[in-house]
């Protein structure tokens, strides 16, 4: 391909990805195929010779986008949506045809910069301390990853960085039983065990018990174990249940514990004053991130993460081959010691574009709609005789499941809210996911894709209700 048939072709895409931008709703959202029905029409090998776009375009069509889930639907309710809009796909396009590797200032001086000063207008878009420094990760299972390393090596000296775990040590990790499986995950990456995280009770909201926290802290203490690093989450993934964090930030203090905030999806609503209650104790902890590629319509992948101590986390992950050693070391960011990986996309410019493009008031404007949107479904839910909420809702994320009143086992209602769910997502037309509140199995809808309006959210509760009436018909 020259330059002029890549021009050619990319004015093409261009207007296919428009068509497809206004054209989402109208797909089915989850692809009619089985395992294996993709992969059966790929060749076994890679071709010899060169093949046409206009072949591989074809191919994209007829072959690939038939087996898309459309997360950019707005009938895509299930997980938390990782949400897009035009300014950062174009963005994303500029970043693309750069190509550049931000590892270090020297290797991009614009791409450092421009993230620095994007990691403080968040933190002042969002209300964090001026103390804390930002850093655009990949996801939030990298940042928690990122925290609890940090956690590990304040509370070693930097010990296992350079020698290891040793058998005797038994540093111990919280979180509530609600959190998200990222904080497993990262607890055995960074070596402390599972057997060493201790998962916390929740209240009736589904939020930590700080009382719970501090006991199992004290019966770890008395135990010989080190407690290492809690992780306390605004917008838990089943329920958006939010943790006191004023209440852990204190014990955590007391202590002498790591705190790490998990926000990756509900940080977003901090943009909004009147939800800044969430973040009230927030002066405790030692780092805290969240991801605008959830809801705040910045492409995936863009995690923010912050840190109070930039020389703790700096001194965890750098490292200083002679190769990588530059003039100017002293005197910028080098984000290559700022995370587990060596070579860093250009995250900051689609960031860069959706805050401009939107504004404060735009991107309050179309969360305080979604929160809306969801409170008027929580009341619709709430009047019908048949259907039940099983959490608050403080957010956009509302939980509940079908309950026809002559139905008391539990048993039978898991398998008929389980059925009802597994009809919605056969039919295209929306797609919603599962979590367990309770030990019920509960249905998960969330209303925050980008382009979201009133008569989506409309068209998905009576297709809900008809879906369930017949059911039991």
């Amino acid at each position: 391909m020259d330059s002029d048939e890549f021009r050619k072709q990319a004015h093409q895409l261009v207007d296919w990805m428009a068509d497809y931008f206004e054209d989402v709703e109208d797909y089915p959202v989850k692809p009619d195929v089985e395992p294996g029905d993709i992969s059966k029409q790929l060749p076994e090998s890679a071709p010899e010779n060169s093949e046409s776009f206009e072949d591989m375009f074809n191919d994209f069509e007829e072959i690939i986008m038939p087996g898309m889930t459309h997360w950019e639907s707005p009938y895509f309710m299930g997980y938390f949506p990782a949400n897009k809009s035009y300014p950062s796909v174009l963005a994303e396009m500029l970043t693309a045809t750069l190509g550049a590797q931000c590892m270090s200032w020297l290797t991009s001086p614009a791409a450092t910069e421009l993230e620095e000063r994007m990691m403080e207008w968040l933190r002042e878009l969002i209300g964090l301390p001026e103390n804390f420094t930002g850093v655009i990760e990949d996801t939030a299972s990298t940042s928690t990853l990122c925290a609890l390393l940090m956690a590990r090596e304040q509370v070693t000296d930097f010990g296992v960085n350079e020698e290891g775990f040793t058998s005797t040590q038994r540093h111990t990790v919280y979180c509530s039983s609600e959190t998200h499986s990222s904080i497993e995950k990262g607890v055995k990456i960074a070596g402390f065990g599972r057997q060493n995280l201790r998962k916390i009770p929740v209240n009736e909201d589904f939020a930590m018990q700080a009382d719970e926290l501090e006991k199992a802290i004290r019966e770890d203490l008395e135990n010989g174990h080190t407690p290492t690093a809690v992780v306390a989450t605004i917008g838990t993934t089943g329920s958006t249940a939010i943790d006191p964090l004023k209440e852990i930030g204190q014990i955590c203090s007391k202590y002498d514990v790591f705190l790490h905030v998990d926000a990756a999806y509900a940080g977003t609503v901090l943009l909004l004053p009147e939800k800044r209650w969430m973040n009230e104790g927030i002066e405790h902890a030692d780092s805290f991130v969240f991801n605008p590629h959830k809801w705040m319509f910045t492409n995936f992948d863009c995690s923010a993460f912050y840190v109070q101590d930039e020389a703790l986390l700096v001194r965890t992950f750098e490292i200083m081959p002679e190769y990588l050693k530059t003039p100017e070391d002293q005197r910028v960011k080098n984000y290559r010691d700022w995370g587990i990986p060596l070579g860093r996309r250009f995250r900051a410019l689609k960031l860069w574009f959706v805050l401009r493009s939107f504004g404060l008031e735009g991107l309050q404007e179309k969360i305080r709609h979604h929160i809306s949107l969801a409170q008027d479904l929580k009341k619709e839910i709430e009047a019908h005789k048949d259907f039940e909420l099983l959490a608050p809702v403080p957010l956009n994320t509302i939980c509940f499941r079908f309950h026809p009143n002559y139905i008391s086992d539990e048993k039978k209602l898991d398998e008929l809210n389980e059925k009802l769910l597994n009809q919605i997502q056969e039919s295209g037309k929306l797609f919603l996911t599962h979590t367990k509140l309770n030990g019920k199995y509960t249905i998960r809808i969330v209303l925050g894709n980008t382009n979201l309006e009133k008569r989506h959210v409309d068209k998905a509760w009576n297709f809900i209700k008809d879906t369930s009436a017949e059911l039991i018909s």
